[in-house]
């Protein structure tokens, strides 16, 4: 059980500092790199700034051409050294980029603007006024207005400009949030709807549990089944077998050491059905037996 728990922290603590990379800590010139994609119709883009002589990547991305304004793509494909330049126009703000470039590839320096209407829309809701570094990671996650509508249609507190673009990041959109709060079981806190959307607690996930009897299940609760991989099929399992509607606890319990039905038939071996705890007791005591 400690293991499980530990390994449900690990993940959370994943899901609260996703986008801390993405914001920018240096007053350096911004500095683009542009290389060939995987990807159809995109290029790798880079932006990155200089700080105390080292290179830091601040946004690093398959990008789609169609939103880099003014890219002269048969420019950049042609053979030799040619100016380049593109803009990537968002909600919070614009950045200009120039330099040079062919074969593909491309690199120069960038300046940044932020949008003064969304800087006051944020104002106007309680966020407070994004500095450079926040509009930079506003920028690169693409934060948008109708995030805040969602969040405070479905009367999570004011978020804060770090909140938003952790939520951006983990794809918190106004459809998921909607969709959470239409099943019944949602975080109540900003921080719990970070971890139900880096875990993908989706509103499909929490409906299937519904549908199988767990209908207003805790968040704590999902974000445990979601940690450990616990689907309503794994909870049939044991139903088809005599064990009905178990607690999430056990369930969980279950999960982390690795019993399944098919464990729990050995065990029996056709006589009656040992209970949960007895189940955890052998399968612990086993595992010691295995690896003292």
């Amino acid at each position: 059980m400690t293991r499980m728990l530990a390994f449900v922290a690990a993940l959370l603590l994943t899901a609260i500092t996703v986008s801390s990379a993405c914001v920018a800590q240096s007053a350096a010139p911004l500095q683009f790199t542009i290389e060939p994609s995987r990807q159809a119709d995109s290029v790798q883009l880079r932006f990155k700034r200089e700080r105390n002589g080292h290179s830091e990547n601040n946004w690093d991305s398959s990008f789609p051409i169609a939103e880099m304004v003014g890219l002269d793509l048969a420019a950049l494909n042609s053979p030799g050294t040619r100016p380049i330049h593109f803009a990537v126009s968002r909600e919070a703000g614009r950045i200009d980029c120039s330099g040079n470039g062919g074969n593909a590839m491309a690199r120069g320096t960038c300046t940044m603007t932020a949008n003064a209407e969304f800087n006051r829309f944020l104002a106007d809701h309680g966020i407070g006024r994004p500095s450079e570094d926040d509009t930079f990671g506003l920028i690169a996650l693409n934060v948008r207005r109708e995030l805040v509508d969602a969040l405070a249609h479905a009367n999570y507190p004011t978020p804060s400009v770090e909140k938003l673009i952790e939520l951006t990041a983990v794809e918190a959109t106004p459809a998921y949030i909607s969709g959470l709060s239409a099943q019944g079981s949602r975080p109540t806190s900003l921080d719990g709807l970070v971890q139900f959307a880096a875990l993908k607690i989706t509103p499909e996930y929490v409906g299937s549990f519904v549908r199988a009897g767990y209908s207003n299940l805790p968040a704590d609760d999902l974000v445990q089944l979601k940690a450990l991989d616990i689907t309503p099929e794994f909870v049939a399992g044991f139903e088809k077998i005599g064990y009905g509607h178990l607690p999430v606890s056990t369930l969980v319990q279950l999960k982390a050491l690795d019993i399944t039905p098919d464990y729990v038939r050995a065990v029996a071996q056709g006589g009656s059905l040992p209970s949960p705890d007895h189940l955890v007791q052998l399968k612990v005591v086993t595992d010691d037996m295995r690896h003292p």
